[in-house]
């Protein structure tokens, strides 16, 4: 049995709030909607231990950027993780003050919604999973993968510059070795690269990391990955 998992998800977009609240409810769980910092900051000195993840638009009204993480911090420790919202993040200097606060990663908040779960269930259940430290950007793209003569194809969940999230009910072994092709909506090639299995759970979907990329692969994938970051920002 999956234990229940409440997420606050702050955001003042009612759209973001809601799509969040119904993909975790179809999938067992809680969401706490959130629209102002004053009204963050109030819920997480009450019920700080009763929550799993935050969810964080920098741009929440009455907030700070970046000195919301550092805020909450000084609150109430190391718990509950905070995830960023990609789109809000307003430019380089914010990413590094992120990495140096810890955030545990970063999510598009218009995600398509059956990609919601997946990508927060790394950080609700980091026991299942080897976290990975450079940030992950979700991602719904096709991938192929070759385990001798097999060829396998499935649906990424998100990406980073190191590996691949991928959804599959039939994931490989801890440890399984690979050979992955994809390609991103950025480059007019297929990205290829040998791999290994880093996080694997039955029915849900496996982790890779990449082995052996090229030069010009790594430095597509980068872009993609930054660029990500930048897009769909917040005024």
């Amino acid at each position: 049995m999956v234990a229940v998992k409440t997420v606050v998800v702050a955001d003042d977009t009612a759209f973001v709030r809601d799509r969040f609240a119904t993909a975790l409810a179809d999938a067992g769980h809680q969401a706490v909607g959130i629209r102002t910092w004053p009204e963050l900051m109030a819920l997480v000195r009450i019920q700080a231990g009763r929550l799993d993840l935050i969810a964080l638009d920098l741009r929440l009204p009455n907030g700070i950027g970046t000195g919301m993480v550092r805020a909450l911090r000084a609150a109430v420790g190391n718990a509950p993780p905070i995830v960023v919202f990609s789109g809000t993040i307003a430019d380089a200097v914010e990413v590094r003050d992120l990495t140096t606060l810890g955030v545990a990663g970063y999510l598009n908040e218009y995600t398509a919604v059956q990609h919601i779960v997946p990508a927060l269930a790394p950080h609700l259940f980091p026991e299942h999973y080897q976290r990975r430290l450079s940030p992950r950007v979700g991602l719904g793209i096709p991938v192929a993968y070759r385990i001798g003569n097999t060829i396998t194809s499935a649906i990424t969940v998100n990406i980073s510059p190191r590996g691949l999230g991928i959804r599959t009910a039939s994931p490989l072994a801890l440890g399984a070795t690979l050979r992955v092709r994809f390609r991103l909506s950025t480059s007019k090639t297929d990205v290829e690269s040998d791999a290994h299995v880093v996080w694997s759970e039955p029915g849900r979907g496996m982790g890779i990391e990449f082995s052996m990329l090229d030069a010009a692969a790594q430095a597509a994938i980068d872009s993609f990955v930054h660029g990500h970051f930048f897009s769909n920002r917040k005024a």
